[in-house]
């Protein structure tokens, strides 16, 4: 018997950041995660605006995975109202609860800077992850109203799931983010089957990355072309995943003679952190991974790394001896110690500026990225000197074609695919193409619109 129930976009429609989906079966609302609008700064408006629904009506968030723009508004949410149940895998919890002592100090201080009151405190925190409950991949939860939850490998970062409803038969699946394969560190995602109903991004719907060999070429080049200029690799990546795969990358490239060591900063406090969460999980690894572990190689160690955490101890990276490579958050630069190293190093023609990820519009470092020879970092204005590169193999994101090889195995049972979680042109390229190639009812939601399915 089938049922009438809505999806309401209230985030991460028409945008990649910013992930906010309300499921109303008619009995329970259920929220699938509750992120930040990235690419400025914390202190945005946006982020401060009121929930268009009521968070103390909310009777579970289901969190796909720990990134910013998924995880971000969940103590705010907490903060006003919301005392349903937090529901995610073990690793997604405990990533989170790192990303929020981060961002707290963060917060603040731009709060102070911009004269108003942080988006949320250090015990709205803590409640929210009261509140939080974990379990494994494929554990078949109880939602309530005839609705089962199961989270599914998305393959984007450690512990990052695929959320499944399931109702009178019919699967209604939220893809969160899918990772770019094969994943660097992480297994790679499970499969569509019999899915209704789909609501997947699209970061990168209307292109494809460079081939996962070329990726591990180019970091080659670039560092060893940063050793012939006896120069400065930056590297802005994020403290989660990007990170981990970088030095996954590097430590391949030493310990198999590709490359001679070379003196890496890791200088990102929360990343050396993180780092801790991955070597808790190892069984999330890739075979290609725990083969390495098993053969007695820490992935995520290598001659040369140094980790910095303390702040004299990053200041100090300036004036270390070149050649060296610098990986330091924020991955779009848009806050973290890597604006500090960006002031130092950009105006040195012997430095390479290499993007990894994806940059969103307004970001520095898409400015950066489209070739802006003159910025601003922290009331300073920088000339840009500095080579810029990018290599988007790095992305932890599917490409145009990996999304459609997604989604074909459930093209024959999909009654509607709604495409979401990227920037207009992406979705609506992807859009077109899942409706030109498989014949789906696929649709690009605007923020705010409801959606009534059956199921």
């Amino acid at each position: 018997m089938s049922h009438s129930a809505s999806i309401t976009f209230h985030g991460g429609a028409g945008t990649v950041t910013g992930a906010n989906f309300l499921l109303d079966t008619g009995e329970q609302k259920i929220l699938v995660d509750c992120g930040l609008m990235q690419g400025a700064e914390f202190c945005e408006d946006a982020n401060y605006a009121p929930f268009a629904y009521k968070p103390e009506e909310i009777s579970f968030l289901v969190v796909t995975h720990a990134h910013t723009d998924h995880i971000g508004r969940i103590p705010l949410l907490v903060k006003r109202g919301f005392k349903g149940k937090i529901i995610s895998t073990h690793p997604t919890k405990d990533i989170a609860a790192l990303m929020y002592e981060d961002a707290l100090g963060i917060m603040k201080e731009e709060a102070r800077e911009k004269h108003r009151d942080p988006l949320y405190e250090k015990e709205d925190v803590a409640a929210a992850l009261s509140l939080w409950e974990t379990f494994e991949y494929y554990k078949q939860q109880d939602m309530g109203d005839d609705v089962t939850l199961k989270f599914l490998n998305a393959g984007h970062i450690l512990g990052s799931a695929m959320a499944e409803f399931t109702r009178s038969g019919k699967k209604l699946v939220f893809t969160g983010d899918l990772g770019n394969q094969p994943a660097p560190v992480v297994k790679e995602n499970d499969k569509l089957s019999d899915t209704s109903f789909l609501v997947m991004e699209s970061v990168y719907g209307d292109r494809n990355h460079e081939e996962v060999e070329n990726r591990h070429a180019l970091l080659k080049e670039a560092i060893e072309d940063t050793r012939k200029k006896n120069g400065t690799l930056l590297i802005p990546a994020f403290s989660l995943q990007r990170t981990q795969s970088l030095l996954l990358e590097i430590n391949a490239l030493v310990e198999d003679g590709e490359i001679e060591p070379i003196d890496v900063y890791l200088d990102t406090p929360l990343g050396v952190k993180v780092l801790g969460v991955y070597q808790k999980y190892p069984e999330y690894f890739n075979e290609r991974v725990s083969e390495r572990v098993e053969e007695g190689d820490d992935p995520f160690d290598f001659t040369g790394l140094k980790l910095t955490v303390r702040s004299e101890e990053s200041r100090a990276i300036e004036h270390s001896p070149n050649p060296k490579i610098i990986i330091a958050g924020s991955g779009m630069s848009h806050g973290g110690r890597i604006r500090m190293h960006e002031i130092q190093f950009l105006g040195e023609k012997s430095t390479t500026l290499l993007f990894v990820g994806y940059q969103s519009v307004g970001s520095l470092g898409r400015r950066l990225s489209e070739g802006q020879k003159r910025v601003r970092i922290d009331k300073q204005w920088v000339t840009v000197r500095a080579e810029v590169q990018s290599i988007s193999g790095f992305s932890a994101h599917k490409d145009r074609d990996q999304l459609m090889e997604f989604v074909e195995p459930a093209s024959l049972t999909l009654q509607k695919v709604f495409v979401a979680m990227g920037e207009p042109k992406s979705s609506l390229f992807l859009t077109q193409r899942l409706r030109d190639f498989f014949g789906v009812d696929a649709t690009a939601p605007e923020s705010g619109s409801v959606h009534t399915i059956d199921w």
